[in-house]
């Protein structure tokens, strides 16, 4: 963990409620995909936890869905400003696990750290098929980015406003892969449990006190023993985890 003062580049509307800052500085810290950052929000007594989108070039990307007062504020931060953020926050995803075709299950803002991931799959040589989940038209986001980086990549939203209508799980049956990687709500993940063949690994998202691992608030028991999603995750084994 480091905690460093990035400036803002560039930080946009890109879908219904859901922004894409990018940052400059040195993200060295950022050493696997599935990793977080945490930004110092003024006027908020708790950082903000954010999932890593991208990281090249000393440019860190992140994609991040305004659903209350921290990220309000984030939203209308502009480029030239500079930002307080601890990086290189949890664990990552296993990307040697992935085998030649993994799968790649993203719902909604869970959707940005599995494109870091796609990035990471392509060039160790694996052919990875991204179902990205949302709950309609206006919210899709990175459609394109996933195609460029590889990945066959299929939409779902919800209401049927575009691509396959329905949910991840609509989709995922009816696809042949070695391994999955999953980020997304918790009830996305119960559904995607009752559905995927393979082993995998699931990020979760928790409310986070610290981020680091000091104040104990995001614990939750795994079959083997207590961990903290901001440190010991926020992936955990398909295997480990007590549903």
């Amino acid at each position: 963990m480091e905690r460093i003062f990035p400036k803002v580049t560039g930080n946009a509307k890109i879908a219904e409620n859901t922004y894409e800052m990018r940052l400059s500085g040195d993200f060295s810290s950022i050493t696997a995909p599935g990793q977080f950052v945490n930004f110092a929000v003024e006027g908020c007594y708790l950082r903000r936890p954010i999932s890593v989108c991208d990281v090249e070039n000393g440019i860190l990307t992140v994609v991040y869905k305004t659903v209350g007062k921290g990220t309000e504020i984030m939203s209308r931060i502009r480029p030239g400003e500079t930002m307080d953020v601890l990086s290189g926050l949890g664990n990552g995803y296993d990307v040697g696990a992935g085998g030649k075709r993994p799968l790649l299950i993203g719902g909604g803002a869970g959707v940005p750290p599995m494109y870091m991931l796609c990035k990471a799959l392509v060039r160790a040589g694996a052919r990875p098929v991204a179902v990205l989940g949302f709950n309609s038209r206006n919210e899709v986001f990175y459609e394109d980015e996933f195609k460029a980086a590889g990945a066959e990549t299929h939409v779902t939203t919800v209401d049927g406003s575009y691509g396959i209508k329905g949910y991840v799980t609509d989709v995922i049956g009816k696809l042949d892969y070695t391994y999955f990687y999953a980020c997304g709500p918790e009830a996305m993940f119960k559904a995607v449990e009752k559905t995927v063949k393979s082993d995998g690994e699931y990020s979760f998202e928790e409310r986070m006190g610290c981020g680091f691992g000091a104040c104990m608030g995001c614990s939750c028991k795994t079959k083997y023993g207590s961990k903290r999603i901001c440190k010991d995750g926020p992936v955990l084994k398909r295997g480990e985890i007590i549903w």
